[in-house]
């Protein structure tokens, strides 16, 4: 297996890595965003729920993109 394979268990693994990412960034996001408006909680919890909305199809794409290509 070449380092540019791209295999079914490895984009499953890239996938839950970045969406966990995303929910993490989201509400770190929420919370320097609007944590003093709304309350650290309640903003984290917006942004661990709004944040993998972009997050996610964008690494849909990435992946797709990277097995088009690969």
């Amino acid at each position: 297996m070449e380092s540019g394979d791209l295999s079914i268990v490895g984009a499953a693994v890239a996938l839950i890595a970045g969406a966990a990412a995303s929910l993490v960034g989201g509400a770190i996001g929420g919370v320097l965003v609007g944590g003093k408006a709304l309350g650290n909680e309640l903003a984290a919890l917006m942004g661990g729920f709004y944040g993998p909305l972009a997050g996610v199809p964008g690494l849909v794409v990435g992946l797709i993109v990277l097995a088009l290509i690969g």
